[in-house]
């Protein structure tokens, strides 16, 4: 069958992207398909029922797309919003104000926030999904305000760095997954052995500084454990961390820290400027600021620290090297697309050959 003037403009002005031919998913027609059956109806003469069962739909529907055509031409055949042009019953914007309000400030459920306002909790919870408030997890949670995520566009471009602190561990193992008694036992001989005793002659098995070292684009992370967190070993630990990012085709820029005593002191900006690194701090009182660091600890502990029992702390020690690696090149990060660390770093050998 020939093409009327009515189809050929159709398919050279308001069809020619791909996505025009994709209608939503209930509908029975595309937008094609309508303007062929109103044609058959408007100009050929056919039947609303002729027209509906050569396209395998109601009547009614023929009729609605013919009609449609008669009105607005070609350019009614194509999608229209469901959504009705008056809504009576809709929440008012200043009740919106409240409920967002108890949500952010107070954390409160649907059930809660309605029966302070005086109103269905489902009504409520439609508001919070929404505003994409309905879960507190899509919230911050020592703020009460909605998440702002940041990335900085390039490897490199910023240094995370913070240290945590893991106890160490007594011959045998300690209380993670021993019991109270039994640790307390593998504790008095590990002190026996090394010689080490606190106050009122208890043992003292020490703690482990672990001094942490992320990227903020890739995510790819670099530790050391210390035995304690001054300025001299933060510094000595951000020279080797430069280092060691550098040999992965990694130069840092900006370093961002907490306001720990050791960032805080003029030695650690000295090695900034010599490293060619600006030093940065977060706010104070602001974690989450320096937060995919955090994260990582989070991390590192359930990866690592705590994964399994370990017979002392030289054994759980050893193993962080290999629990880094496995981190950086193998562990997908949902951050960044279910892929490993290693995979956002486009300048490591062998990827431009």
């Amino acid at each position: 069958m020939k093409a009327s003037g009515y189809e050929v403009e159709l398919s050279r002005n308001r069809f020619t992207n791909q996505e025009a031919f994709v209608s939503h998913a209930n509908a029975a027609l595309t937008p094609r398909a309508r303007l062929r059956l109103a044609l058959l109806v408007v100009e050929q003469g056919w039947t609303y029922g002729a027209a509906a069962k050569l396209f395998m739909v109601a009547p009614r529907t023929a009729k609605k797309w013919a009609d449609r055509f008669r009105a607005e031409g070609a350019a009614g055949m194509a999608d229209r919003s469901s959504r009705p042009h008056t809504s009576p019953t809709k929440t008012r914007p200043e009740t919106v104000r409240q409920i967002v309000g108890l949500r952010w400030r107070h954390r409160l459920g649907p059930v809660q926030i309605a029966g302070q306002l005086g109103m269905a909790a489902s009504t409520v919870h439609a508001v919070l999904a929404r505003c994409r408030i309905n879960r507190l997890s899509h919230i911050d949670r020592a703020t009460g305000e909605p998440l702002r995520r940041y990335e900085h566009a390039y490897a490199g471009s910023l240094l995370h760095v913070d240290v945590t602190k893991f106890a160490n561990i007594p011959d045998g193992g300690g209380h993670k997954f021993l019991s109270k008694q039994q640790s307390k036992r593998n504790a008095r001989t590990t002190a026996r052995r090394t010689g080490e005793r606190g106050k009122s002659y208890r043992p003292r098995i020490g703690t482990a500084f672990v001094h942490t070292v992320i990227d903020d684009h890739s995510r790819l992370a670099y530790a050391e454990i210390c035995t304690d967190e001054k300025a001299d070993t933060a510094i000595g630990v951000l020279r080797r961390a430069v280092a060691w990012f550098a040999a992965r085709g990694v130069t840092a820029e900006r370093v961002l820290s907490d306001n720990g005593s050791a960032y805080r002191s003029y030695a650690w900006r000295a090695a900034g400027a010599d490293l060619h690194i600006i030093a940065k701090r977060t706010r104070p009182y602001r974690p989450q600021t320096n937060g995919k660091i955090e994260r990582f600890h989070r991390t590192l502990a359930d990866g690592w620290a705590y994964a399994r029992l370990y017979g002392s702390t030289e054994e759980r020690d050893a193993a962080i090297t290999g629990w880094l690696h496995f981190y950086n090149h193998h562990r997908a990060h949902s951050a960044i697309g279910g892929q490993p660390p290693v995979t956002r770093l486009t300048n490591l050998p062998g990827h431009h050959s």
